[in-house]
């Protein structure tokens, strides 16, 4: 029986040995400094991912990758643009669709008041996308450490070139915390001609209020001006609006005939509300009329004062013809101080009418 005798490995060398530590720690640094410069290592993580699961993949994002430039120690490369490309607009997608289901389920929510509602909109709008921007930076792996240098400049710039719009978010935010104006609402506005009219809130919006008046003119309102400006709301603490329609009468006529025709014409128009009851006052004597003025009430403000005041005026017209009671119109006397050249004037003026009538006796 012959016993074979193992023969041993030879040992590495010294040499060998110190050659292959100098090698991995060459490797390593290689690394430290790749992984320290790359700003996208979600594009690489995403090609290793898939060169595991699928070699015919891995070879199209290797062909990808190889379409490129080097800027310092960065590698910028087709591939990495298209991953770049597809994160923002998968964001963009899941930030939108993320913010429709969370209106549809906040509408769902009948507790809330359209205020609150909206304000809760808002509010989960803002952290659906700042959740789908972080998402985002989280898939490119983007070093954020890298912009630290550019931080401080940037941030500042940021802070005055966004200040009014940052501004006008918090002032719509309060505006709707503390229920001072809310879609629906009518409030008065002025243009830029100063001429004042009144509209209703349809939107409040990330920067500005929407406000449309009755001749259909949208008009877009900074929320930082309702905050410091002052504004009139029509319908904050009540819907109820009084309207005005002054009314003249001769002084020849029976002003308490007339004062029963005007609360019948105001209570005749379908708006004006019973409760507060029109009422009709005295404002003063004028000129050529005794004035008056008739206070109504409405609770939509929105559909309009002009008209009701049209048709007020237009049912009182009628009683008034029915009655024989005067509308008067200014009326002047005119006085003319005698002097030669108007002497003169009469003079001439009856020498003409003279002359005309001798001609036709004549004739």
């Amino acid at each position: 029986m012959t016993v074979a005798a193992e023969t041993p490995a030879p040992e590495p060398t010294e040499a060998a040995a110190s050659a292959t530590d100098q090698v991995m720690a060459t490797a390593t640094q290689a690394a430290d400094t790749v992984e320290a410069t790359d700003p996208l290592k979600g594009a690489d993580q995403i090609k290793e991912a898939v060169a595991e699961q699928s070699m015919t993949i891995a070879q199209i994002i290797d062909h990808l990758d190889s379409f490129g430039v080097d800027v310092g120690d960065t590698r910028f490369s087709l591939w990495s643009a298209l991953v770049v490309v597809l994160v923002i607009a998968g964001v963009l997608i899941f930030a939108r669709v993320g913010s429709k289901l969370a209106h549809a389920a906040l509408k769902r929510m009948t507790r809330l008041s359209p205020t609150q509602s909206l304000l809760s909109e808002k509010l989960v709008t803002l952290a659906v996308w700042a959740f789908a921007i972080l998402i985002g930076i989280d898939l490119l792996g983007v070093d954020l450490t890298a912009f630290a240098v550019f931080s401080g400049a940037f941030g500042l710039a940021i802070g005055f070139g966004l200040q009014k719009t940052f501004g006008n978010l918090i002032a719509g935010m309060i505006l709707l915390m503390d229920r001072s104006i809310k879609p629906g609402d009518v409030i008065a506005v002025t243009d830029m001609a100063g001429n004042e009219t009144f509209g209703q809130i349809r939107k409040i919006g990330i920067r500005a209020i929407s406000v449309t008046t009755r001749d259909e003119r949208e008009y877009l309102i900074p929320n930082e001006n309702l905050m410091i400006n002052q504004v009139e709301n029509w319908s904050f603490s009540s819907r109820n609006v009084r309207i005005q329609v002054p009314v003249g009468v001769s002084y020849n006529c029976d002003i308490h005939k007339a004062e029963e025709l005007m609360l019948e014409a105001a209570k005749s128009c379908k708006r004006v509300l019973e409760l507060p009851a029109p009422s009709v006052w005295l404002s003063g004597y004028g000129d050529s009329s005794v004035d008056f003025v008739i206070h109504c009430w409405i609770r939509d403000p929105e559909m309009g004062v002009g008209n009701v005041r049209s048709e007020v005026l237009k049912t009182l017209w009628d009683l008034f013809q029915e009655h024989h009671i005067e509308i008067p119109f200014p009326q002047r006397d005119i006085n003319l101080r005698g002097n030669e050249q108007f002497e003169q004037l009469i003079s001439a003026i009856a020498q003409r009418l003279d002359a005309k009538n001798g001609a036709k006796s004549a004739e």
